[in-house]
């Protein structure tokens, strides 16, 4: 009997061994995945596979195939000495970056405009109530939150257009232009902007009201202007080191 136990408990340690390291894996890589695509990591800024691992409470190996998996994605670039960079932000970047956005989302917004729900509504609504009551705090420490809440909200969008094909391209552009947003919220806060709900409230109108047409405008306005001030403020301060050189 003893020895039909230990056979049985064997085969149950050789069972799910594979099934753990698989969890580890993708586990590891949804949250470097989640971490870009929310803008939490910022452009330019390098990562290790020793410091990911030490913040996942993890081992180097899965970090090392998460970070290779982004790099093929076009979401970090592969340095020397076991590390990655998110790529930094340059105007031919962010122009590229846009107009896929603005052909993909825009898309996707308007064959969501005639899918969304009361519920979808409801919470697009919520989240732009939670921006505001950020916003109204001005706390440095909230621009994760915001670029969290932006996410969010722009998703819960998507995920009511019905496709299965657009969603995992959408992914993929927000894994490149998170880092891009990000440095976009904090450039807004400098400036004392705080119109971002307001865009989104135009979007949310247009959404309740079932107009596509209307909804895509409101969107290629919203995700136009950061890029667009983004693109302003590199190209001031290329001349200005100009001018110093």
């Amino acid at each position: 009997m003893l020895k039909a136990a230990a056979e049985s408990n064997e085969v149950l340690t050789v069972r799910l061994a594979p099934v753990g390291r698989e969890t580890v894996q993708d586990r590891v890589y949804a949250e470097l995945r989640r971490a870009l695509i929310g803008g939490l990591f910022e452009p330019g800024q390098i990562l290790t596979i020793r410091s990911l691992a030490d913040a996942l409470a993890t081992s180097t190996m899965p970090v090392r195939e998460a970070i290779s998996r982004l790099i093929t994605e076009k979401a970090l670039e592969a340095l020397p000495n076991r590390s990655a960079r998110v790529p930094p932000v340059t105007p031919e970047r962010m122009d590229d970056l846009l107009r896929a956005r603005i052909l993909i989302e825009g898309e996707a917004i308007a064959l969501a405009a005639a899918r969304m729900t009361p519920r979808a509504i409801a919470s697009i609504e919520n989240i732009i109530a939670e921006w505001d009551d950020v916003r109204a705090l001005k706390h440095e420490k909230d621009v994760d939150r915001e670029v969290t809440l932006n996410q969010s909200f722009h998703f819960e969008i998507y995920h009511a257009c019905g496709s299965a094909v657009l969603m995992p391209v959408i992914e993929s552009l927000w894994l490149q232009s998170g880092p891009c947003i990000r440095v976009a919220i904090y450039a807004f806060s400098e400036a004392g902007e705080v119109d971002t709900a307001n865009y989104h409230r135009a979007i949310a109108a247009a959404l309740t009201a079932g107009d596509g047409d209307a909804a895509r405008e409101a969107l290629v306005a919203d995700i136009s202007r950061p890029f667009a001030y983004l693109r302003s403020k590199l190209r001031a301060e290329a001349a200005r080191r100009k001018d110093r050189s």
